[in-house]
């Protein structure tokens, strides 16, 4: 396959990584210690929003949207390379679930009302949303969730928890699934719809993850009334929307793009940091660890660049596979990444504050948080079933 870019293409490169260089120098210091540093940390969480209002006067943030609805019409390929470089230089800004999918979702599933009130200011950067799925009792089997949705008059009347929901103390609107139909059995029985967070009778409640950071909630619903105009699609017809919002999520390429920067910079460790009097890059086992994670991320990037290619010429079903396959394979060389950083970095990997912190403590922060990789937003487990399903023809386990 040909990699290469166009002219045009290498000049927005090239403008992309001038602007993240540059504004990057301003984030504070807790951010890059981990990927999630823009939702647990208060200075983290404020330089996100102000950069996402730069991305969003630039038109950055919803290139390949119609601009009827504060998008460029701009090609697949050009996002992606915003996302590679973004990725790269672990940029600020972009709102995962607002930009990332349910704008997409939206594009697909949402009447022209809808797109008019919600994808400008996601565009613009002013709105930021969370995604209100997973409850207690279902995570990877999502179709068997609980939480009610009774149509009364013009509105809908929801009773449920959701939990793991990301940001959620952070977001401004949620996109819920929800049950409208008691009677019928796991998805067929399923409604879309979009939450303003501040509705009456919606509480938020902190989950703390090991390292004490404020990245998750529990989000509890009594009564709450969702207008029927903010039901995307038809009812019960949620399932579709909520497969739609699934696909966009997987390509990866920001992922693989942050891997890349993470060995440059153990690399970089490895070669000017002594540990017992020797520089680890002087180590074979270490050379070798490098290596193999430079090569695996090398793949992970092709296989994003063959997702983009696939959306391009098929379309989201024809990519979804590799997608899937993209999700497992970047989640899990994470942690593979992380459990290398910590063993090759030993004891330096666990001060986060002092001048003996040469990577900011990022490998210990990240140790606590990325076994959580390969179940958020759907486990390796499920991913390989789609991936024998959809990719290789074979009999569904599920």
């Amino acid at each position: 396959m040909d990699f290469q870019f166009t002219a045009r293409e290498e000049a927005l490169r090239k403008e992309f990584e001038d602007f993240f260089r540059e504004e990057m120098k301003n984030a504070p210091p807790g951010w890059g210690a981990s990927m999630e540093a823009m939702i647990s940390d208060d200075a983290c969480a404020e330089f996100h929003r102000v950069m996402a209002k730069k991305l969003g006067a630039k038109g950055w943030l919803a290139r390949p949207w119609p601009r009827e609805y504060g998008g460029q019409d701009a090609s697949l390929i050009e996002q992606f390379i915003f996302s590679d470089v973004m990725g790269y230089h672990k940029g600020a800004g972009y709102d995962h679930w607002g930009v990332g999918l349910l704008a997409p979702t939206l594009l697909v599933s949402g009447n022209h009302e809808q797109k008019q009130e919600h994808l400008p200011p996601v565009a613009r950067g002013e709105i930021f949303w969370t995604q209100l799925w997973s409850e207690p009792g279902a995570g990877s089997d999502l179709a068997s969730l609980t939480t009610r949705a009774t149509r009364e008059g013009d509105s809908y009347v929801v009773n449920g928890q959701k939990c793991w929901s990301s940001g959620a103390h952070r977001a401004d609107w949620g996109f819920l699934l929800a049950r409208t139909n008691p009677n019928e059995r796991r998805s067929r029985g399923l409604s879309f719809f979009l939450l303003d967070l501040n509705t009456p009778g919606l509480t938020r409640v902190p989950v703390y993850s090991t390292d004490g950071a404020h990245q998750f909630n529990d989000t509890f619903m009594d009564d709450v009334r969702i207008p029927a105009r903010n039901r995307v699609g038809e009812e019960n017809e949620g399932w579709f929307a909520s497969q739609m919002t699934a696909n966009f999520e997987r390509s990866m390429i920001a992922v693989f793009s942050y891997i890349k920067r993470e060995i440059e910079d153990l690399v970089e460790f490895c070669k000017s940091v002594k540990i017992g009097g020797e520089y680890p890059a002087r180590n074979p086992l270490v050379r070798n660890r490098l290596a193999q994670l430079a090569i695996e991320a090398d793949v992970g990037r092709a296989m994003s660049y063959f997702i983009v290619w696939s959306q391009v010429k098929g379309g989201l079903v024809v990519a979804a596979p590799m997608a899937a396959a993209a999700k497992v394979a970047a989640t899990e060389l994470v942690q593979r990444l992380t459990w290398e950083g910590c063993r090759i970095m030993g004891q330096y990997s666990q001060v986060g504050e002092s001048r003996w912190a040469y990577l900011k403590g990022r490998f210990m922060t990240e140790y606590q948080l990325c076994t959580g990789l390969s179940m958020a937003g759907g486990t390796s487990e499920i991913m390989r079933n789609l991936i024998g399903a959809m990719g290789l023809g074979l009999p569904r386990s599920w």
